[in-house]
């Protein structure tokens, strides 16, 4: 069993913490927050045993091996940092880094220590990913694919006041693409691999970073377009098209369901498996898994996926003048 700690309150936080549990691989330790107030109401809801208020106390302490970070964007590399230098294993949620220099030296510093560092992305361990990569060739030639992610987020309501939440703000490393368009794009990465090419064309907002986007990845022979939004919603599903078939998907995370439409006899096959509805309880078990087995090669490739991944959204960024505070 993992005994971990959590760093951050919010309701993401709460949802692994359930996920951890129904996995059966991992235990909740300690909270930290800088209020005593609000680590101590966030340990009584969740049943956590300790509370820090002090982060080096809690990345010191030999009660857990492990945390779990879902603390503002801007704040995942130092306070990664700070734990694997304690030598404790890091699932950080997504976006793991702002950039890809504070990935490289985190990873550095994972290896340094000889700790495991792992960017939670839930749609990477769903069971139907795995159903998807095993199919993909009944579509035939690949020749486009449509993934949206596109939520309203009630956070909108406040830059429409004037104001800058965290999420929209270039202080917190925020925007729409990496908030949200990092789960269809970890899912092309994942299917298609590298694109040869990147563009992304944003609707920038007052605060400086883009709420909206659409972000179109070039292949040869094939191109992959991800739509990305807080400031809309959308019903549309993810499809992949090939020159034998259409892949519906029912969404890029956590990929609830997979249809293929057959281009020839126009049939329709739900080939997708039921899934847990607590689906980060998948990631929950693989980052267990990767510890308790140090399984490197499984590490190698999750290392290799986040890399790309923040390879293109750094320069997605950078195409249209969005550069985070901590880039300055």
């Amino acid at each position: 069993m993992i005994k971990f700690g959590t760093v951050g309150t919010s309701w993401i936080t709460a949802s692994f913490i359930s996920a951890a549990r129904l996995s059966g691989k991992m235990e909740l330790k300690a909270v930290y927050s800088r209020s005593r107030e609000k680590a101590g109401k966030f340990a009584a809801e969740n049943k956590a045993p300790l509370i820090f208020t002090n982060l080096e106390e809690m990345a010191a302490s030999p009660e857990i091996d492990a945390v779990y970070i879902a603390s503002p964007n801007s704040l995942h590399f130092q306070h990664a940092i700070l734990f694997l230098q304690n030598k404790k294993h890091v699932l950080c949620e997504k976006p793991i880094f702002s950039n890809v220099a504070e990935l490289e030296e985190a990873f550095r510093i994972a290896e340094e220590n000889g700790v495991f560092l792992i960017e939670a992305i839930r749609n990477m361990h769903s069971p139907n990913l795995a159903v998807l990569k095993r199919k993909l060739g009944r579509a035939g030639v690949l020749r486009s694919a449509i993934f949206p992610y596109i939520s309203y987020s009630s956070r909108y309501d406040f830059v429409l006041k004037g104001e800058e939440p965290n999420i929209f703000s270039a202080k917190f490393s925020g925007g729409a693409l990496v908030d949200l368009g990092v789960y269809p794009l970890f899912l092309a990465v994942a299917l298609f691999g590298r694109p040869k090419g990147v563009s992304y064309s944003p609707v920038i907002l007052p605060t400086g970073v883009d709420g909206a986007g659409t972000l179109v990845l070039t292949y040869p022979g094939f191109v992959c377009t991800i739509m990305c939004s807080k400031i809309s919603d959308s019903t549309i599903p993810c499809e992949i098209h090939g020159e034998k078939g259409t892949f519906i998907l029912g969404d890029a995370a956590p990929i609830s369901s997979i249809t293929f439409h057959d281009s020839r006899t126009k049939e329709r096959e739900d080939i997708g498996g039921q899934q847990e509805e607590e689906d980060m309880m998948y990631e929950a078990v693989e980052f267990a898994r990767i510890i308790k087995e140090a399984d490197r090669e499984a590490y190698k490739e999750l290392k290799q996926l986040s890399r790309t991944v923040l390879e293109i959204t750094e320069q997605a960024r950078l195409q249209n003048g969005i550069v985070f505070e901590c880039e300055k």
